[in-house]
Formats: structure tokens, C-alpha cells, sequence
């Protein structure tokens, strides 16, 4: 399983994770070329080589119309004030994959979300300050891509160090972590350390919240690469840098509990209401099967599948929406492939794919809709053709043309479907002699041939009829 793992020792920003994801793909050392050609404007970024502490790594710099947004306790100080409407303007406007959008986007809300609620306001009400400033954009867009360029199955993050006391703000003194950190980084792990002064940023609390799929310490892996993103302050005697490390590891074993209930007196239409409304909470899977119960009554065993921490949640809803007054509750060996979810561009839209142990799907649905869509798109220029060639011969020949035309078409569309539909059967009952044994039976060219007619066949005597009943609406 692809695994990213962040190492969050010495606290996380958007520049420090950005340095240290550029070390792990091929074009990562272009991403400052790349961030200027979005467009931002006064953009400039540079990525070097430095060393903190006698460790190596990367380190990049954001200056914006020659000035540098990311001096140390500086970042809270500057004014640049921005609505979140204006920061969602501004990404919408950058010439970025629509996959890596909806990530700048997401984090923005997080940060949004997290601002609004330090300063007792609606997200659309704040106005940010470093975060909203164009360092951070780039900081949050060039992270993005890195990420998605990774294609990571897992990203574990690990404790992260939020450092301690005081840091200079636009309002102010606030103490570490900043309330808008100390709100994203809610339910993730994190400790103080013994460094004073901020060690995590809201960006990078941000970022860290929306890309982490799981926290701890690093996994058992396969390493394929590592990268060391350096920060700009100084500590004596400790390393200021964030290391990310790319490899393979085994997936997770993920605790399961099933859930089971035997169902005689419940509608059809409650129980499917159930199913759905599970499946909506987050059920692994649900499922039914028709059973014998007491007494000869037919009935339907109800089968949940959830997260072991998740149990009781599920069992409530089950107990509340059915008749049912207990559960059976098992806790299975589950299996599964490792997997990851992509979005690919087609000539009819968007679609998202999973990927498992080799296997790919699309979304069901999202095909059923583009097919159909793309259906009537070509059917348009077909309909126009048939709607103007009528009105043509009508205005030229009168309504008596208009009838023979009409008329015509029907007569000729017959013929041709009773066409399609003999030749088709013709292959078909062709296939069938031969496989009965002659003209050399099964395997032979005679054979093969037939096989080729009849997968020809088939879609002839197959549309012809659906064809026929078109033609004549």
C-alpha cells in the first residue's frame, strides 16, 4: 500500500511541508517554476538547498512583490486582509487540476471554519491575515499538488509539536497554539514540547487535517524515498525540519462488527429506508437474505457491516428503525485489497475509479449518466437533421410531400430492420448448425467465422425492433 508518513517532531507549516514534498517526486524541484506560472501575481519562490542543525534538506522561500511573507513571528503580523469569497475567487482563477482545486478549496474552508470560530463570526466573515496573504495560497497549492502527485493510498501523520507561549499576531499577542490552530488540530495528536514559540501554523494544521488519513508513529514500510523540508528559524542543537518518507506498507487491519437481526413484521419499504439510511452513516456494507422463521412465517435477516468503534452507533439505528427488539453481534476477519480512488477525464465528463490489487472500476453511476448524456448528444444532430428535412419538404412539396416523406421513411425504416433483423438471426442459426456439428463443428475456421458473424448478428437483431420504434415516434 503506497504509504506518505509526515514526521511532525518539529512542528509543521505550509513551506516546510511543500520543501519536504518536493524531495519525493520527479518534478518536485520545478514546483517553484510551476507556483509562479498560476498566475499570482508579485509571486516569486525559490527552492534551495540548506542545512539546520547538521542535517541536509530543502528549504523554499514566498516573496511577494520582493517582500518576504514568511519571517519568523511575522506571518501573523501582516495585513493583507482577504474575505474567504476573494481567496475562493482567486484559487478558482489559478490554472490548477480540478482534483488539486478541490483540495485548496477544502482547506481554505477548514481554515475559514476554524478562524470563524476563534473569532465568533461565520466563516464568510472572517478576513484573513497570513493565511489569506498569497504566500499562503502558493504554500497551500503547491501542497496540494505534491500530494495528489504522490498518489498515496495512506498518510500518516505523527504527534505534532505545537510548541509553547506567545506569538505576535494582527490582534495582538495570542498564546501557542493560535486559537485558529488549536481548533484545527482538535482530535489530532499533539504536545507542547519544549521549544518556545509556535512550531505549527494554521496552514500547515490545515493541511495536515485534510490530507491525514490516519495518526501514530511511523508504519512498517518499504522506503522508496525521503524528503527533508527544512524551516526558517534556527534552534541550537536541534534540527528544524519536517521529514516526509515515501514507501510501501502493509494495509491496516481495520476491527469489524457485524450486525444481525431476523425480521418478520417489517414493510418492504421500511426496510429499505433502513438499508439506505445506513449505507448513508457509513455501513461497510448492508445486505438481507430471506429466511424461515418460527411458527412457518417467512421473514428477512437484516446484515450490517461497521467499524468495530462504530457498534453501538449502528445498533441504535438498526433498534430504532426496525421492529426489532435485539441484535446478534459478531466480529469477523475482514480481507480486502488495498485500494485508492482517482478521478480520470473523459470525452463525456469526469469519472472516478477504483483501483484494487490491479482491478479497476468506475462509479456506476457516474457512467450511466455520462453514457446517457453522451447519447443524447449524438442524437441531436440526428434529430435536427430529421426535424429540418421535414419542414423542408413541406414548405417546398406541401402537406401531401410532407406525408409521403413521413411515409417513406417508415417503409424504408421497415424493410431495413427486417433486414437487420433476418441477417441477424441468420448468423445466429449459423453459429448453432455448425456447433451442432457441421461444416466441422466447434473449432473449426467455419466455426470461428460463424462466431465473428454472429457477434455482428446480434446488435442487428437486437436494435432493429428498438430502432423501428424510434423511427416512427
Amino acid at each position: 500500500m503506497r504509504t506518505l508518513y509526515l514526521d511532525c517532531g518539529m512542528g509543521a507549516s505550509g513551506d516546510m511541508l511543500m520543501a519536504a514534498l518536493s524531495a519525493l517526486t520527479p518534478e518536485g524541484g520545478r514546483i517553484g517554476e510551476r507556483l509562479e506560472a498560476l498566475g499570482l501575481p508579485g509571486l516569486r519562490v525559490r527552492l534551495e538547498q540548506a542545512a539546520r542543525g547538521g542535517i541536509s534538506g530543502r528549504h523554499i522561500s514566498v516573496t511577494v512583490h520582493g517582500e518576504d511573507e514568511a519571517e519568523p513571528d511575522a506571518h501573523h503580523a501582516r495585513h493583507s486582509h482577504r474575505s474567504l469569497a476573494d481567496i475562493l475567487e482567486l484559487i478558482d482563477a489559478l490554472e490548477l487540476p480540478e482534483a488539486v482545486r478541490e483540495d485548496v478549496r477544502a482547506v481554505y474552508g477548514l481554515i475559514a471554519r476554524a478562524e470563524g470560530e476563534a473569532h465568533g463570526c461565520e466563516p464568510g466573515e472572517v478576513h484573513f491575515h497570513e493565511v489569506g496573504s498569497l504566500d499562503a495560497v502558493a504554500d497551500i497549492a503547491g501542497v496540494s499538488l505534491l500530494v495528489r502527485e504522490l498518489q498515496a493510498e495512506r498518510v500518516v501523520v505523527s504527534p505534532v509539536r505545537l510548541g509553547y507561549g506567545t506569538v505576535r499576531c494582527a490582534h495582538g499577542q495570542l498564546p501557542v497554539p493560535a486559537p485558529a490552530t488549536a481548533a484545527l488540530i482538535r482530535g489530532v495528536p499533539a504536545y507542547a514540547g519544549d521549544i518556545e514559540g509556535e512550531m505549527c501554523t494554521p496552514t500547515g494544521a490545515a493541511l495536515i487535517r485534510h490530507f491525514a488519513t490516519e495518526f501514530g508513529h511511523m508504519p512498517e514500510m518499504t522506503l522508496e524515498a525521503v524528503g527533508c523540508g527544512l524551516g526558517s528559524r534556527e534552534y541550537p542543537g536541534t534540527a528544524n525540519c519536517l521529514r516526509a518518507f515515501l514507501g510501501e506498507s502493509r494495509a491496516p487491519e481495520r476491527a469489524v462488527s457485524e450486525l444481525r437481526c431476523n425480521l418478520d413484521d417489517v414493510t418492504a419499504e421500511d426496510l429499505a429506508f433502513t438499508q439506505e439510511l445506513l449505507f448513508e452513516r457509513g455501513a461497510l456494507d448492508v445486505y438481507t437474505q430471506a429466511i424461515g422463521m418460527k411458527k412457518g412465517r417467512s421473514g428477512v435477516m437484516l446484515s450490517c457491516l461497521c467499524a468495530r468503534e462504530r457498534e453501538e452507533e449502528f445498533a441504535q439505528l438498526i433498534l430504532r428503525h426496525t421492529p426489532s427488539l435485539g441484535l446478534r453481534v459478531y466480529h469477523p476477519q475482514r480481507v480486502t485489497l488495498p485500494r485508492r480512488e482517482e478521478r480520470i477525464e473523459t470525452p463525456y465528463g469526469a469519472v472516478r475509479i477504483k483501483r484494487a490489487g490491479g482491478k479497476v472500476k468506475p462509479e456506476y453511476d457516474k457512467c450511466i449518466d455520462i453514457a446517457t448524456s453522451g447519447a443524447i448528444h449524438e442524437l441531436i444532430p440526428a434529430g435536427l437533421m430529421t426535424i429540418v428535412a421535414t419542414l423542408i419538404v413541406g414548405f417546398i412539396g406541401g402537406p401531401s410531400a410532407i406525408g409521403g416523406f413521413l411515409l417513406g421513411n417508415i417503409v424504408s425504416g421497415l424493410l431495413l430492420a427486417l433486414f437487420m433483423s433476418n441477417a441477424g438471426g441468420l448468423w445466429d442459426n449459423c453459429k448453432k448448425y455448425i456447433e451442432a456439428g457441421a461444416e466441422g463443428g466447434k473449432g473449426s475456421d467455419s466455426h470461428k467465422a460463424a462466431v465473428i458473424g454472429d457477434t455482428v448478428g446480434d446488435p442487428f437483431k437486437d436494435t432493429s425492433g428498438p430502432s423501428l420504434n424510434i423511427l416512427i415516434k
